[in-house]
């Protein structure tokens, strides 16, 4: 049971992360590693699907809403807020919910985007847990610039 669900998880997620804007890397504390394959899906102008997939300790796929704000008045720089499911397919099997702050910074000569987060996690199964000291830093290739 458990290798079919992995086997799921890794389609659904090499199929997603082919249809991303912005792909790279995560750096820092993520649900099942310290490393992750990190997409941005748009959704909208100042809406984004944040997704990354780590491995690890088993398998972890986190989705989270952001919301892009720019308040420091140029085009390059976002920051943003977001909240979502996070699935951690292990033994044990966590499942929680994950929030997140970041700023990012996206470069004009070359198409790359650099940013840092904080995703504290709330864990609902197997145990109740919150863990706060996600942090993170994004390195990702924007596609189509």
């Amino acid at each position: 049971m458990k290798k079919n669900l992995l086997i799921v998880a890794l389609v659904v997620a090499s199929y997603s992360f082919s249809n991303a804007q912005e792909i790279g890397i995560r750096f820092g504390d993520v649900s099942a590693g310290p490393i992750a394959i990190d997409g941005v899906f748009s959704t909208g102008d100042f809406n984004r699907i944040h997704a990354d997939l780590s491995f690890g300790d088993g398998v972890g796929i986190d989705v989270l809403w952001d919301f892009l704000y720019k308040p420091l008045g140029e085009e390059a720089f976002n920051w943003y807020v977001g909240v979502g499911p996070y699935i951690q397919i292990d033994d044990p099997f966590w499942f929680g919910a994950a929030g997140e702050i970041g700023l990012e910074y996206k470069f004009a000569a070359v198409p790359i985007a650099i940013g840092i987060d904080w995703r504290p996690t709330l864990s609902i199964i197997e145990e109740t847990d919150l863990h706060a000291n996600g942090f993170g830093i994004n390195v990702r290739w924007r596609i189509g610039e």
